[in-house]
């Protein structure tokens, strides 16, 4: 599955309505440790193939939907499952830690 691009018009469609375990990525173009997570979510959006869906937001191009779940720096990963917020990852984190959350939440 391809990683795929949400705005706020879009957000409770794309992740509040979603069954499963979705994690959104709140990030900017500007910002390098947002960049850096980038290939890690490339990777588990391959490794977990229909099992989570991988969802990024600009927060530059959108700053309803951060505001709204208060995020206050980037990047911020938050995971839905079922369109609730089960956990919050602030900041740059290897890989392991991912796989720690996303197991935790499909188990």
């Amino acid at each position: 599955m391809a990683i795929k691009q949400t705005t706020d018009a879009d957000f409770v469609r794309d992740v509040e309505q979603a069954e499963g375990l979705v994690i959104v990525d709140f990030w900017a173009e500007w910002c390098h440790p947002c960049r850096m997570i980038a290939p890690i979510l490339e990777q588990l959006d391959e490794e977990y193939a229909g099992r989570i869906q991988v969802v990024k937001l600009n927060v530059d191009e959108n700053p309803d939907t951060p505001s709204r779940f208060g995020i206050m720096g980037i990047p911020t990963l938050l995971f839905f499952k079922n369109g609730e917020v089960v956990e919050r990852i602030v900041g740059f984190q290897p890989k392991p830690n991912f796989v720690r959350a996303i197991e935790k939440h499909l188990a």
